[in-house]
């Protein structure tokens, strides 16, 4: 199979997701058994998108906010979408060229299964090819 639009984007966003946010908050792609305790988490995942064939990927990208209480999910899942949309934005990493940027479902509570923390989630469709 030809490789298309070769940016590991769930990998691209989290690397620069994690030098934004700081030590602070873990970012990661799978869920950890012991979530409680890795308390701020964000989760990022392609869901979907698609690209033109050549060079230039369409990812949607759902990133879902674990913490310990609603607000606190809601003010952090708000900060990620405005760092979506204005500082990934036109950025450059070592291993991808981030174009536009645009929310396909802005931050919502979203159910989870535990109910000693709450899940706010948004998916964005992130424009994004590779630096060479």
């Amino acid at each position: 199979m030809a490789d298309v639009g070769s940016v590991d984007v769930e990998l691209a966003v989290m690397v620069a997701l994690r030098a934004y946010l700081g030590s602070g908050v873990v970012v990661r792609d799978e869920l950890d058994n012991d979530l409680i305790n890795e308390l701020p988490t964000v989760q990022v995942q392609v869901a979907g998108g698609d690209d033109d064939g050549y060079r230039l990927d369409r990812p949607f990208v759902d990133i879902d906010v674990y913490h310990s209480t609603r607000a606190d999910a809601i003010a952090l899942a708000a900060t990620i979408r405005g760092w979506v949309l204005t500082k990934l934005r036109g950025s450059v990493t070592e291993h991808a060229v981030f174009g536009g940027t645009g929310t396909i479902s802005r931050p919502a509570v979203r159910p989870y299964e535990n109910t000693a923390l709450r899940r706010v989630g948004a998916t964005y469709e992130i424009y994004c090819h590779p630096v060479s």
